[in-house]
């Protein structure tokens, strides 16, 4: 793409993404009939308890030092403090730009290969971290789902049995793809069975030269022995992370007097991660927000009370990623300037 018109659509997106915010209350009231200003707004902000803003403060870092255990998880001889600067180098970038996945990871090489490691093991990084991150994304759903279900949230008969069908099926997709990255046969049988459903398909619709099973071989060459040895790591660093960003998105609600209970909270904070994925703006930004009010207020809570409460969550969950991540690229850049890296935990251990 050329730089010029990327230029061009990433300060599109920006400008889309303030423009949200700056109507929020606007765009919520139209999704809710319910009337939201900035005023209100404004007031509950200025009632927070500093408290309470340390405390958000302290759970935001906790969940920055859990994600990093995904990461050094992902590469063997990474230290805590390099993916504490990889994750926060990669959110800044993007949260800045849309698409900015991309960056990030070309960010990545660019910082891992000033530390020594070599490419094929951050190509393992990456594609383990990915896999994890879209599993968790997807279960998070079904998390929410089968939470308001079996809180006896009221809802149609119809529409609890299609959130029962739902959230289960969720599970069971993820549960086979998970076995399948770590089991051959499983492995096996899923290249097989997605070889047969591409028999059906139209020749010109078909791939052309590798087969669904062969592209799965490749998948497991480059994560198996990741996955096998660390998948415990993994798991609960992703975990402790979404666990450590929900109780944020829960002390935001109590900060505002919008805490609807335990089992929406769930919901609520699901639905968020979803939204984040929405390509139109940097992360979802102003998207994400504009959906979790609009859910708070469907639970009954007040729709200012709301309304703040995700502009809150957006804080601790975007904005603030850019000043930090851009302190980390610039702690990163001025280290490579001078020839000096952080070590690794490998550089670190002590030698017989």
């Amino acid at each position: 793409m050329n730089k010029w018109l990327r230029a061009g659509l990433s300060a599109a997106s920006l400008g889309l993404a303030v423009t949200l915010i700056v109507f929020l209350p606007r765009v919520v009231g139209g999704l809710t009939g319910k009337h939201v200003s900035w005023t209100e707004i404004g007031a509950l902000f200025g009632r927070l308890d500093w408290s309470a803003v340390l405390l958000m403060a302290a759970v935001w870092l906790a969940s920055l030092l859990a994600y990093s255990h995904v990461l050094t998880s992902s590469l063997p001889g990474l230290s805590h403090l390099q993916g504490l600067t990889l994750n926060a180098a990669g959110s800044a970038v993007s949260n800045l730009l849309p698409f900015g996945g991309a960056a990030g990871v070309a960010l990545t090489f660019a910082m891992t290969k000033g530390w020594g490691f070599p490419v094929r093991s951050v190509l393992v990084l990456t594609l383990v971290s990915g896999i994890w991150n879209t599993l968790f994304r997807f279960i998070l759903p079904a998390v929410g789902i089968l939470a308001l279900v079996a809180s006896g949230q009221a809802m149609s008969p119809t529409v609890a049995r299609a959130g029962w069908a739902g959230g289960v099926s969720i599970l069971v997709l993820v549960t086979v793809v998970a076995v399948a990255l770590y089991w051959d046969r499983a492995a096996a049988l899923l290249g097989r069975g997605m070889d047969a459903l591409l028999r059906l398909l139209p020749h010109r619709l078909r791939p052309a030269e590798h087969s669904a099973s062969a592209a799965l071989d490749r998948l497991r060459a480059d994560t198996a022995g990741i996955v096998r040895t660390r998948w415990p790591g993994l798991s609960a660093g992703m975990v402790l992370f979404l666990g450590l960003q929900w109780l944020i998105m829960v002390l935001c609600l109590q900060a505002t007097g919008a805490y609807p209970g335990l089992a929406q909270s769930i919901a609520v904070f699901a639905l968020s991660r979803v939204l984040t994925t929405a390509l139109i703006t940097p992360s979802g930004a102003g998207i994400m927000e504009g959906g979790v009010a609009a859910l708070l207020i469907t639970f009954g809570q007040p729709a200012s009370g709301a309304t703040a409460a995700a502009l809150l969550f957006g804080f601790w969950t975007y904005t603030i990623e850019i000043p930090w991540g851009g302190l980390a690229l610039g702690g990163w850049a001025i280290l490579r300037k001078r020839g000096d890296s952080l070590p690794t935990e490998a550089e670190r251990a002590p030698t017989s």
